[in-house]
């Protein structure tokens, strides 16, 4: 009898009972056999083999496509991705437009591995609250795309790398700042999130300090725009959490965490912190441009970008409703990448 039997009845395999144990043994099983509509004489054992090798294939490709999204979750590449922002402006900022491109792009390097490492480690030790929030159960850990064997080793390979890259292509105190970031995100507002509203002013100061970063790795005057970029960063972020601790105040609640709408249920310190840092940032934020020539543009571009986050940092503080907080959940998405772009522009200008 010939491989491919072509003389049997409609219910007879179209494979030998030979090339069908072969093909079995390879975990092919009945997925060869023929059907009662199937012509007679068509697959041969090889064609067959092959399209199972096939499936095989892209059912590998699959998995590492699913292995690599999962390790780019565990980086929270939307804060990274902030982080790399605002290192880049701050660089820029700090040699009036003319930074060592090399040097950036190392620093930039340097920086991505520190953060994802700091993503990666408060994804650990916050798996089992993300586990009892709608909107973070889906993370790595917690959704069981990754071990917390293979999160801790990532995190420490990524930060030692890091770290080390920092010292050696920019400077020891680029990497000091690195790691002072790392420790201020990690060992200690990640905790203090369940057991103070205070965890969002450290987390601020966690969050501002890759603008010295960017200056120290292009070697910035240290000057009063150095510090008045850091105040930026480090006001802008209480009406941007302000308004997604009240958004998910309710998760955050069953999770145990301390945030301010949770320890205070009626938001009105939420909204008054809002405000008076919404406030704060209108001043603040011209001085980064002093002294360049197009300070002026700036100046009224950063004013009014400030007065209407304002506005929505007001009306957030008397509502205090679903919409009134969305709304300043945008303000801050939209103030902050508009304030960076004039920065950007003004030494052009």
């Amino acid at each position: 009898m010939s491989a491919l039997d072509t003389t049997r009845g409609d219910k007879q395999p179209c494979l030998s009972p030979d090339s069908q144990r072969q093909l079995s043994a390879g975990g092919v099983g009945e997925s060869l056999r023929c059907s009662a509509s199937t012509p007679a004489g068509r697959l041969s054992p090889a064609a067959s083999i092959a399209g199972y090798e096939s499936a095989l294939v892209v059912e590998d490709r699959s998995a590492l496509a699913g292995r690599v999204s999962a390790f780019l979750d565990l980086t929270k590449p939307r804060i990274s991705a902030l982080v790399l922002v605002v290192v880049a402006v701050s660089a820029w900022a700090a040699r009036w437009g003319a930074p060592n491109v090399s040097v950036l792009i190392h620093a930039l390097v340097g920086t991505a591995l520190v953060a994802a490492s700091s993503g990666a480690v408060n994804q650990w030790i916050e798996r089992h609250r993300d586990a009892r929030m709608k909107r973070t159960r889906g993370r790595p850990l917690p959704s069981g795309r990754l071990t917390e064997a293979e999160v801790l080793w990532f995190a420490a390979v990524t930060l030692l790398v890091g770290l080390a890259y920092l010292a050696v292509l920019t400077n020891v105190l680029t990497a000091a700042l690195g790691l002072a970031t790392w420790v201020l995100y990690v060992a200690v507002y990640t905790p203090l999130k369940v057991r103070t509203p205070l965890n969002t002013h450290l987390g601020a100061v966690a969050g501002a300090l890759p603008v010295w970063m960017g200056w120290a790795a292009v070697g910035g005057a240290w000057d009063v725009r150095a510090v008045a970029l850091f105040l930026i960063l480090f006001l802008w972020q209480f009406p941007h959490f302000m308004a997604i601790a009240w958004l998910y105040r309710e998760e955050y609640g069953r999770a145990g965490m301390k945030m301010l709408t949770v320890v205070d249920p009626s938001g009105r310190r939420a909204g008054v912190l809002a405000v008076v840092t919404a406030l704060a940032l209108t001043p603040v934020s011209v001085a980064p441009a002093m002294f360049s020539p197009g300070a002026t543009v700036y100046a009224f571009g950063a004013i009014v970008l400030g007065v209407l986050q304002l506005a929505a940092a007001v009306t957030f503080a008397v509502t205090r409703d679903e919409l009134s907080a969305r709304r300043l959940l945008h303000a801050s998405l939209i103030y902050l990448p508009a304030l960076l772009g004039l920065l950007l522009l003004t030494p052009l200008i």
